[in-house]
């Protein structure tokens, strides 16, 4: 019995660009009837860059049902397993997250573990993902590396939090990946020069992919001589030895 699929289709990281799109995921991506989406809007967009010419009212849309938090509560199983219908009936049903790959600091990772649950095969697409690429850039240790996610908002959290991957980064010698929403980075940077030490390596990766990507690599004590702009430009921070 065909199972069907779950194909997670790499979105853009932002920008009009769709060259760093692979031709075999354009043309996937393309054919597709029936997607689960975290955004409506903003899939419907992605695919008319992909091709102006694609029949977008052809297609049927579900859209993730969003958790309360930084993706920590679980979506309603009964939900996921509705939206996931056409794909055991032995369909093919894509996935696209707002950016990058689905399923990376992304509510879709609940989606394909209950396709798992559901014997339905999960084929995962190549495209950019921002925290691999930071990482790449980065010059850190590519061979030993944890993500975080998002820090806490709180400042005093904020604070114990980066101490506590700092210490994980000289203990280990293993890069320590984390991020933040855009309106918050300076803030998140301001803390990071303000406890890590001063010979610690600090990455800033923004606006990855983007034609004004800045990947920088420099020492703590280097970075407050030069502390950069990022407010509200999408970024990646990697800390290590």
């Amino acid at each position: 019995m065909n199972n069907g699929q779950l194909i997670l289709i790499p979105n853009l990281l932002g920008g009009d660009d769709t060259s760093i799109i692979a031709p075999q995921v354009k043309e996937i991506a393309l054919n597709l009837k029936h997607y689960i989406v975290e955004s409506e809007k903003s899939a419907r967009r992605y695919l008319k860059k992909l091709d102006r010419s694609v029949d977008i009212d052809a297609i049927i849309w579900h859209v993730l049902p969003r958790p309360k938090g930084k993706f920590k509560s679980r979506m309603d199983r009964n939900e996921m397993m509705e939206m996931l219908m056409e794909a055991t009936m032995g369909g093919k049903i894509g996935l696209i997250s707002d950016a990058g790959c689905p399923a990376i600091a992304d509510p879709g990772s609940m989606l394909v573990a209950e396709a798992h649950r559901q014997g339905i095969d999960v084929v995962p697409l190549p495209g950019p993902c921002s925290i691999t690429m930071a990482l790449m850039g980065s010059g850190m240790n590519g061979q030993s590396f944890t993500f975080h996610g998002y820090l806490p908002i709180d400042k005093y959290e904020r604070q114990q939090a980066i101490r506590r991957i700092e210490g994980k980064a000289k203990k280990e010698y293993a890069a320590q990946i984390f991020m933040e929403t855009p309106y918050r980075n300076q803030h998140l940077l301001n803390d990071i020069l303000a406890v890590a030490h001063p010979d610690s390596k600090l990455c800033i990766a923004t606006n990855i992919s983007l034609p004004d990507q800045q990947i920088v690599t420099l020492h703590v004590k280097e970075w407050k001589n030069m502390k950069p702009d990022i407010h509200k430009k999408p970024s990646v921070f990697v800390l290590g030895k």
